[in-house]
């Protein structure tokens, strides 16, 4: 006889109320099977484990054994020869009792299956399944000494998963869950050890008029993307200026969209002549050419040291370089990948920590390791692996970009600890 194929999922409340209303006619095991197309022995261990126990009323049999005839007596305590009487509809098939015709008379211990109650009771076992961890002491050890040392210098756990995907093997998400529940506190790692999720607030001060009043027109937000809508390959920059203090210094940082690559220059005025000077030395060191396919479109925000945009486009020769677009005021967001970008700036960088000492070979040492962190959005490659494959390795080079091992990552001040000592 050909043998059923079954669907080897797991039973649903539906085919549970079907193996119920079988019982109720007496249907057999098998033929409950074939209807809700599952192999006899589910039906089966669904019904003895599932079933409900009634037990019988003692008072007027308190013995039941098959053996009292031949016995004579009523068996006291434990007897080696006590054996209750079969029954084949609740020992055999279906298993239980449900609308047996002798329920009301049966001196028997009887057993009742419910659908609803059997599937409650299948659900909170598959919750009390699901709790706890699924490692053993042996493999947490194994995996908190890999995440331990990262952890430590900064990285995120999505950043340590994808440079040890193989060895750790477990999802980004249930190893957050062993981290924020406390499995590697043994090796000093708890919630405080991951990075922190920073949110923007809505600045709600007042900002102080301008002297002069910068002209936008045919460089709004809105021609941003109308220019990517006739566009949409084309390459851009994301431009902004990170600072500690109102008087200086200040980092301008520029984010090459495609790549995520993001470079920084060091600053001690916010002006747009200072701003664009770092323009003149890029295309000096970069060439023409180079420069303008790296850098052909700019989008900054609407700062005094951005806003003059025709020292930015023209170089020293009067020649176009680029072209610069602002956003709406007050919508930083618009440029979200450099704003993204700063919280690894603020990791080794944080508010408040003086800029004074800082060169530009710290800033490009900061930038390098920032540039050799995998990123999501990047199938778990770097930014700086994406600017190779895409420039080559001596344009990174020319950018004083260079690949930090993954493990050798560090997203913390102590990577800049040698500036305070200064």
């Amino acid at each position: 006889m050909r043998k059923i194929k079954c669907s080897n999922k797991h039973l649903t409340l539906d085919e549970r109320k079907i193996i119920q209303t079988g019982i109720e006619n007496g249907s057999t095991k098998a033929d409950i099977a074939r209807v809700i197309n599952k192999d006899s022995s589910t039906v089966a261990k669904e019904i003895r484990k599932h079933r409900i126990k009634k037990p019988r009323n003692t008072y007027n049999r308190p013995t039941i054994c098959i053996h009292i005839r031949e016995c004579g007596k009523r068996c006291i305590g434990n007897c080696e020869r006590y054996e209750e009487p079969k029954c084949r509809r609740r020992d055999v098939s279906p298993g239980a009792c449900n609308k047996c015709d002798k329920y009301s008379k049966c001196h028997l211990d009887r057993y009742i299956y419910n659908a609803q109650r059997a599937d409650e009771a299948y659900r909170q076992t598959l919750i009390e399944s699901r709790e706890g961890i699924g490692i053993s002491s042996k493999e947490m050890l194994r995996i908190g000494n890999i995440i331990a040392p990262l952890l430590k210098k900064g990285q995120s756990v999505h950043q340590i998963l994808a440079a040890h995907r193989n060895e750790i093997r477990l999802s980004e998400r249930t190893l957050y869950h062993y981290i924020e529940t406390g499995v590697f506190e043994t090796f000093g790692i708890d919630c405080f050890s991951l990075k922190e999720q920073v949110n923007r607030k809505r600045f709600k001060g007042k900002y102080k008029p301008r002297k002069e009043k910068a002209d936008y027109t045919g460089r709004t937000y809105n021609d941003f993307l109308n220019l990517l809508s006739e566009d949409a390959e084309i390459s851009y920059v994301e431009m902004d200026t990170v600072m500690n203090s109102l008087s200086g210094p200040y980092i301008q940082t520029i984010m090459h969209k495609r790549t995520k690559l993001m470079i920084g220059f060091i600053h001690r005025e916010k002006t747009s002549k200072s701003m664009s000077d770092t323009f003149d030395m890029l295309q000096q060191k970069l060439g023409r050419n180079l420069f303008t396919a790296l850098f052909p479109v700019v989008l900054a925000d609407r700062g005094a040291e951005f806003e003059k945009y025709e020292m930015f486009e023209s170089d020293s020769d009067g020649l176009t370089r680029c072209r610069m677009f602002y956003c709406d005021p007050m919508q930083s967001s618009q440029k979200p990948h450099v704003e993204n970008n700063h919280n690894y700036v603020r990791d080794i960088i944080p508010n408040g920590y003086p800029l004074d000492k800082i060169v530009q070979e710290d800033l490009d040492i900061m930038f390098s390791h920032i540039n050799s962190t995998p990123r999501k959005s990047l199938a778990d490659k770097t930014p700086y692996e994406m600017f190779v494959f895409l420039y080559g390795k001596e344009t990174a080079d020319l950018l004083n970009m260079s690949c930090i091992e993954r493990d050798e990552v560090t997203l913390k001040p102590t990577l800049l600890n040698h500036v305070y000592k200064r």
